[in-house]
């Protein structure tokens, strides 16, 4: 038996790949799925089965492609109900994979499918679990996400899933492990660990949301307890994975289509597309189209396209780094935004050597910013997360976190210049890319973040651990 976990982690997303005597299970695949048919290929094994946790929302599955090309069949939990072929298994139902068996255990709650899959060695022992957006390592899944398709409150979601921890995983052996959906960074839980695996019995120890003694309102309340707006794209993402979607080939093809400076321009004139700039945050700040909106590839590049742009059917154009166009889509596309329709040939230095016009965005190291901030008193913004700022912060900084900036452009200061800053210096120029297509040009955005910040001596308020808060 052979099992990996397969982490993509700009999505701090887990799949699996589950081998027994050259059977195959594949869990919980993302969009391009040629990894995991040359993975079955290096054991000259066929891929039997491929397993859903769930209808995810904040990627779009493999499980289509994945099915059309191997054979392969694609199972869900009970309730579950997609548009296309799939075995939508019972409550305990197995499966055979080689000489092991996955079990179904049905755990609604995060949402009404969702199914936690328990695989039995050939000894017949419970060997692990893959808990998908059931049980995270030190959290659990947000129970707010399937509220107007099971037409329940998140409280009452929030007690299933209660329910389901208690019944179906906490009688479980402690040395069984724990190989969960998502880690830390994911939108799907609140305070996951930065680890991938562990053994239930730790979780038990570890996990709030697994105490013993915890009765099932607190659950419910410490469960809702802080939850933020879900990301926008969300619900796309499901009725993508619940319906279908295009062949990631031909999403690759339209997306890396080569334009010229001249067709480029036309192109977003004639199609409304966002000019989607991905270069390292430094360049974008030295150069880029006007309006252009930047999300550096390096950084959490898909899900901030996902909480930002949120229309999966808005048409892109891309400006990428030479020899990353084909990333770049496909990085996309595991988000459900397939409607990239080309990239500019040699990029923004073409622009630049047509002679067309460019903009560039004001920004200071944090030692020229220290020094301003004794001779004037200007506003600061801060768009890190609600965590990272309760933690420490600027005395006086005006939090305004990028997750929403949409939503609240009006809380900018419009009459006069404010600095604008992150952890690192990567968010803030997402949000000043954002802040100039609408129009607001009064900052000047602080490279380096907190980070330099503190290193620059500029004082900030007491630290507070995130698990304390």
């Amino acid at each position: 038996m052979k099992i990996e976990q397969i982490y993509t982690g700009c999505l701090a997303h887990g799949a699996y790949y589950i081998e027994s005597k050259g059977e195959v299970a594949i869990i919980d695949p993302l969009r391009e799925v040629k990894p995991y048919i040359q993975r079955a290929k290096l054991d000259d094994a066929k891929i039997k089965y491929i397993f859903e946790t769930h209808f995810h929302a904040d990627f779009v599955s493999g499980h289509l492609t994945l099915a059309k090309e191997t054979g392969a069949a694609i199972v869900y939990g009970p309730t579950a109900k997609p548009n296309f072929d799939a075995i939508v298994a019972a409550d305990n139902q197995e499966f055979e994979i080689g000489e092991v068996t996955i079990r179904v255990l049905h755990t609604p709650g995060h949402t009404m499918e969702s199914s936690t899959f328990l695989l039995i060695d050939k000894e017949g022992n419970n060997h692990a679990i893959f808990s998908g957006d059931t049980l995270f390592l030190g959290d659990v899944g947000r129970p707010d996400l399937a509220q107007k398709a099971a037409n329940m409150t998140q409280e009452e979601l929030a007690g299933l899933l209660f329910d389901s921890l208690r019944n179906k995983i906490m009688p479980l052996e402690n040395g069984v492990i724990v190989y969960p959906g998502h880690g830390a960074g994911s939108a799907c839980g609140k305070n996951m660990m930065k680890e991938t695996v562990d053994t239930l019995g730790n979780q038990k120890e570890m996990n709030y949301a697994l105490r013993s003694d915890m009765t099932r309102d607190e659950f419910i309340a410490e469960v809702t307890d802080g939850l933020m707006p879900p990301p926008q794209y969300f619900p796309f993402n499901v009725m993508m994975n619940k319906e279908g979607y295009d062949h990631i080939d031909e999403v690759i093809a339209r997306g890396t289509n080569a334009l010229s400076v001249d067709a480029f321009e036309e192109a977003a004139n004639e199609t409304g597309a966002i000019v989607l700039d991905v270069r390292h945050q430094k360049d974008f700040v030295d150069g880029h189209i006007p309006r252009s909106i930047f999300i550096g590839v390096d950084g959490q590049f898909a899900p901030w396209v996902g909480a930002l742009i949120a229309d999966v059917k808005q048409p892109i154009l891309l400006i990428a780094p030479k020899g990353r166009e084909e990333e770049t889509v496909t990085r996309l596309s595991r988000v459900g935004f397939d409607q990239t329709i080309g990239y500019l040939d040699g990029g923004f230095e073409a622009w630049k050597a047509s002679a067309k016009e460019y903009d560039t965005i004001t920004s200071i190291d944090a030692q020229t910013f220290k020094v301003a901030l004794t001779t004037k008193e200007q506003p600061v913004v801060d768009v890190r997360k609600e965590g990272e700022y309760v933690a420490e912060h600027l005395e006086k900084a005006i939090h305004i976190p990028l997750d929403y900036i949409n939503e609240n452009l009006q809380k900018f200061p419009q009459d006069k210049t404010f600095y604008l800053h992150c952890a690192g210096g990567y968010r803030s120029v997402i949000a000043a890319s954002i802040l100039k297509s609408r129009g607001i040009h009064n900052f000047i955005d602080v490279a380096g973040g907190m980070k330099d910040i503190k290193n620059a001596g500029i004082p900030v308020t007491d630290y507070v651990c995130p698990t304390s808060l």
